[in-house]
């Protein structure tokens, strides 16, 4: 992944996936992400800390104690903001309590 924060580049960031998957693979699929301007009919990719999230976000907890075969996990689900490293970690650690695997996987 590298980051473009310069004024020349359209987008800001550009991700070659195969270095996130184990093994090797043949090909490659590259991902660039480039800014959008938040509206109110916008899919959020962030959390909103605001009083009306902080009012759900209680229900969504309870909502995963009693919704079997689901893993909540991520920025929205948690309601936090992550870098992707941290995003990574916490999604390996959600698999290995799940799935009770070992612990090569972790970072």
């Amino acid at each position: 992944m590298v980051n473009y924060c310069d004024p020349i580049n359209s987008f800001t960031r550009i991700i070659e996936h195969k270095h996130f998957e184990f093994g090797k693979m043949p090909g490659t699929v590259i991902t660039k992400e480039y800014p959008v301007l938040y509206t109110p009919k916008s899919e959020p990719f962030y959390p909103v800390n605001d009083l009306v999230n902080d009012k759900k976000y209680p229900l969504y907890k309870e909502l995963k104690k009693t919704t079997p075969n689901v893993i909540f996990g991520g920025r929205l689900a948690e309601f936090r903001y992550y870098d992707m490293h941290q995003i990574i970690a916490s999604s390996l650690s959600k698999v290995k309590k799940e799935f009770s695997v070992p612990s090569v996987l972790t970072p």
